[in-house]
């Protein structure tokens, strides 16, 4: 049997080529906005702080607000 993950929030390992699913969801939650990511729309991550970024601004302002 198939477990549905459809609007659920997966779980995953973030990596410096890719990220891994620890439990299964649809989509991730953006780690400065809140906004959710689609798993397939995923494409900005932090692999030293394990966080999603809904998109390269988010990202880069991310890091530079780590450094300070």
């Amino acid at each position: 049997m198939l477990i549905a993950s459809r609007n659920r929030l997966a779980r995953l390992h973030y990596g410096p080529n890719g990220f891994r699913v620890l439990s299964p969801g649809d989509h991730v939650l953006c780690a400065v906005s809140g906004a959710p990511i689609g798993l397939d729309e995923l494409r900005y991550w932090s692999v030293a702080r394990q966080e999603p970024y809904a998109s390269a601004a988010i990202s880069v302002q991310a890091a530079l607000d780590a450094k300070e």
